[in-house]
C-alpha cells in the first residue's frame, strides 16, 4: 500500500465518521442551533468526500449551495423567528420512539444489504478531469434545464417563506384603519416606531 492510498483511506474514514456522528447530532441534540451548526459540518464533510472522488465541481457546489445558502438560511430563520414554546410530553412517546427506531433500523439493514450484495464495477469510469465542469454546464442548460429552473424557484419560495416567518409587527395599531394590531407574532408589545405625532 502506497502513502497516497493510505492517506486517502484515512481521509475517507475520518470524513465518513464525521458525517455519521454529525448526522446523529443533528437528529438527537435538543438545541436546534447546535443541530444547525452540526448540519453545516455534515455538508462540509460530504463536500470532502466529493473531493476524494475527484468531483471538484460538485464539492464546490455542495459548499456554495448547501453550506453557504441552505444552512445559513436555516440559521437565520432559527435566530430571527426565535419562537420560545414550552414543549409538553406527547402521549405514546415510547411507542413512537420504538416505531421510529424500527423504521430507521430497517432502512439501515436494507442499505447495508444493497451495499454488500451489489456487484460494484471497480474501478469506476475514468475521470474526465478538467472537462467535467464544462460537461456539467452543458447538461444543466440543455438536458436538465427545466429541473434546474424548478429548483431555483423552489429555493426562492423557501426564502420568501423564511422572510414571512421572521417578519415582526412594529406598530401597536394599523396605520390605515387605526384598529389595534395583532401582537401575537412578536415577543412583547413595544412602542411604535413611526407613529409619533408632531
Amino acid at each position: 500500500m502506497t502513502l497516497a492510498s493510505t492517506t486517502q483511506l484515512i481521509c475517507f474514514a475520518v470524513l465518513s465518521l464525521t458525517v455519521v456522528v454529525g448526522a446523529f447530532g443533528v437528529v438527537l441534540l435538543p438545541n436546534i442551533v447546535y443541530s444547525a451548526f452540526l448540519l453545516g459540518g455534515v455538508f462540509l464533510s460530504v463536500a470532502g468526500l466529493y473531493l476524494l472522488l475527484n468531483a471538484s465541481f460538485v464539492a464546490a457546489a455542495q459548499v456554495l449551495v448547501y453550506v453557504g445558502a441552505v444552512n445559513v438560511l436555516i440559521l437565520f430563520a432559527i435566530m430571527l423567528v426565535n419562537k420560545r414554546e414550552d414543549l409538553s410530553d406527547s402521549s405514546g412517546l415510547a411507542l413512537r420512539r420504538v416505531l421510529s427506531a424500527g423504521v430507521c433500523g430497517g432502512l439501515f439493514v436494507l442499505l447495508t444489504r444493497v451495499a454488500v450484495t451489489t456487484p460494484w464495477a471497480l474501478p469506476g469510469p475514468a475521470s474526465i478531469g478538467e472537462e467535467a465542469t464544462a460537461r456539467i454546464g452543458e447538461h444543466l442548460f440543455s438536458d436538465y434545464l427545466l429541473p434546474f429552473e424548478l429548483a431555483s424557484v423552489l429555493l426562492l419560495m423557501a426564502m420568501i417563506g423564511a422572510i414571512v416567518l421572521a417578519r415582526r409587527d412594529v406598530f401597536a395599531s394599523d396605520v390605515i384603519t387605526g384598529e389595534p394590531a395583532d401582537q401575537g407574532l412578536i415577543e412583547k408589545a413595544r412602542t411604535p416606531l413611526l407613529t409619533s405625532k408632531p
